[in-house]
C-alpha cells in the first residue's frame, strides 16, 4: 500500500508542477518581457526563428536618365539608371495636387526636388532627359532639375506623333 501511495502523490506532484509550466509558456507568449522568457533565454534553450532582413544594396549611378511625362493633367518624372531600371519616381498627386493644380509648373518643379531627394542616396550627377507629352510642366521639371545639381548632357522629345494615323471625326452639324 505505501508504494501505491508513493505513486499517487509522485503523479499529484507531476500534474501539479505541469500547469504551472504550461502557464509560464503562456505568459512568456503572451508578454516578451516575463521571467519565464527570459530564463528560457538564459538557460541557452532555442528562440523561435525569426527571419533576419537583408540589407538592400543600393548601387552608385553616376549617369542615368530622366523621363518626363507631361499630361495635361498630370506629371510624372521618373530617375532611371541607363538600362532603364528606376531609381526613384514621383507624381504631382503622390504629393498631394489634387484636380488642375496637379498640371502646373509649380507642382512640376516640387516633382522634381523630392525626386532629386530621393535619389541622392545613389549618387546621380549627369541625366539625359526624356520629355514625353504636351503639358504645362515641361520647362519647368527640366530647370528643376538643372537646379538640383544634376547636370543635363541632352534632352529628347519622345512625344508621340501620329502619322495620319487614325481617322478624325466627321464636322458636327448644329
Amino acid at each position: 500500500m505505501s508504494e501505491e501511495l508513493k505513486k499517487i502523490e509522485d503523479k499529484k506532484e507531476k500534474t501539479d508542477q505541469k500547469p504551472e509550466a504550461v502557464d509560464n509558456e503562456k505568459k512568456s507568449e503572451a508578454d516578451p518581457k516575463t521571467p519565464a522568457k527570459k530564463e528560457t533565454e538564459e538557460k541557452g534553450e532555442k528562440k523561435p526563428a525569426v527571419k533576419k532582413k537583408k540589407k538592400k544594396i543600393r548601387h552608385q549611378v553616376l549617369k542615368g536618365q530622366a523621363h518626363i511625362q507631361c499630361t495635361y493633367n498630370n506629371t510624372i518624372i521618373t530617375l532611371t539608371d541607363l538600362a532603364g531600371k528606376a531609381l526613384a519616381w514621383c507624381s504631382a498627386g503622390s504629393l498631394g495636387f489634387k484636380g488642375a493644380k496637379k498640371a502646373t509648373p509649380y507642382a512640376a518643379t516640387q516633382i522634381a526636388n523630392t525626386v532629386c531627394e530621393k535619389v541622392s542616396k545613389h549618387g546621380l550627377r549627369e541625366i539625359e532627359v526624356f520629355v514625353k507629352g504636351v503639358g504645362s510642366g515641361r520647362e519647368a521639371s527640366i530647370r528643376a532639375l538643372a537646379n538640383n545639381d544634376l547636370e543635363i548632357v541632352m534632352i529628347k522629345d519622345i512625344t508621340p506623333i501620329p502619322h495620319n494615323g487614325c481617322r478624325p471625326r466627321k464636322p458636327r452639324r448644329v
